[in-house]
């Protein structure tokens, strides 16, 4: 049965070799910033143990946490990847081959997070890594006193897609030989990920649902602050990689009366996307278009009501901040996003409206209603504090209270 942890005061955090506790946070980052910027948040919320940890953040995504990094944080950048449409991988930016960029970020993998020894190992979302190349990292750290964690978000995909593939990668056995724990970053009330899985009790027994990441976003400071004039309705479409119509959309809505809009495109988004945006911008004072902030989640606590394409993070900073959020999901090739609009919108955390509906019309007449009605609350029953939990779970790792990893060979 899964559990959830309480927040409460966090223990010190001592190792047996009298150092500070050594935090190494892998994601794989082949589209869009999600994974990277959950890991970012987490390294975070970490800071708070005493002493503050070493923490290692592994990514092919450096651009989103350059500026952002706690103290005791540093980067060890992968060759980045990217998704095509069809749902293959290949380099983003090297003229090699995916086996010689997958060797060479395993290779990276290895080397970094053995030497680094850490105490704990947040692994996101693929047991084994992006197409396994965590394993070796995984098989040189069997026999040491890593403890080693699968975080999952709170929805993986349409529930049929995500059994499918969590057994296409064998992900049961790789959990019970290497893991000692899974993290569920959401509310189980909301919607499972173990049950769309259909985990074994044994590992339902290491689960724990730490509510979203969501509270604590906020107050981290940011290296360069965006100049907004309030009052302003935000769009952001994630890494931007496929958030063009969204975005275009955006640009060109009426706003509410007295309103300014903000539209951050995302790094990721392809220059001649970002230009059409642009030019759809263009001789309108009232629409200001960035590529990138540094600051989301003040941007968010700010608006005065935000749409966006339902990722996970920024979904988190919205609800966090009661800010009212229209959600567009992507619907291919993946169902994350509307999954998780459709599971939210019941609780009332969020509103959604689905790709073939968008419109400017549609998009002006929801933020005149939104910015009438005001901030939102959500439910009351629905879990924003997993931040907060995470820095006792790690310090109890540390202290030996996880369940141990099965002694069996991996299937």
């Amino acid at each position: 049965m899964s559990v959830t942890a309480a927040p409460g005061p966090v223990r010190t955090a001592r190792t047996g070799a009298g150092r500070r506790l050594r935090v190494a946070l892998y994601s794989h980052d082949a589209q869009g910033l999600g994974h990277v910027r959950r890991n970012l948040a987490i390294a975070h919320a970490l800071s708070v143990v005493d002493p503050t940890p070493d923490v290692l953040l592994l990514t092919g995504a450096p651009e989103a946490v350059t500026a952002h990094r706690p103290a005791g944080c540093d980067l060890v950048s992968l060759p980045a990847m990217t998704k095509n449409g069809s749902g293959e991988y290949g380099a983003r930016h090297l003229s090699v081959d995916d086996e010689h960029v997958l060797a060479m970020r395993r290779a990276v993998l290895t080397a970094a997070i053995t030497s680094f020894r850490p105490d704990v190992l947040v692994v996101d979302k693929h047991p084994r890594g992006l197409r396994g190349e965590l394993e070796p990292t995984l098989r040189a750290l069997a026999d040491a006193p890593t403890k080693v964690v699968l975080g999952l978000r709170d929805v993986l995909d349409d529930p049929q897609v995500a059994r499918h593939e969590w057994r296409a990668d064998r992900g049961t056995a790789a959990v019970s030989r290497w893991f000692d724990q899974i993290w569920v970053y959401g509310d189980a009330g909301v919607h499972d990920p173990v049950l769309d899985l259909d985990l074994p009790h044994r590992l339902r027994e290491r689960t724990v649902h730490t509510g979203y990441l969501a509270h604590g976003r906020q107050g981290v400071l940011a290296a360069r602050a965006t100049h907004v004039e309030t009052p302003y309705v935000l769009a952001m479409v994630g890494g931007g990689s496929d958030g063009a119509a969204l975005a275009e959309t955006f640009a060109a809505m009426p706003l509410p009366a007295g309103h300014n809009g903000v539209l951050v495109t995302g790094p990721q988004m392809p220059a001649e996307q970002r230009l059409r945006v642009r030019r759809v911008a263009a001789g309108r004072p009232d629409m200001h278009v960035h590529d990138y902030v540094e600051d989301a989640p003040e941007l968010l606590a700010g608006a005065a009501a935000v749409i966006g394409m339902g990722g996970y993070n920024t979904v988190c900073e919205a609800m966090a901040a009661g800010t009212p959020m229209l959600v567009v999901p992507r619907v291919t090739p993946r169902k994350e996003q509307l999954v998780r609009a459709r599971a939210l919108s019941a609780v009332g955390a969020v509103e959604h409206l689905t790709p073939d509906r968008l419109g400017t019309c549609t998009l002006a007449a929801w933020a005149a209603d939104a910015v009438a009605r005001g901030p939102r609350r959500p439910a009351a029953r629905l879990d924003l504090d997993g931040l907060a939990r995470l820095p006792h779970l790690v310090t109890d790792l540390v202290g030996g209270t996880a369940a141990r990893k099965e002694n069996a060979d991996v299937a």
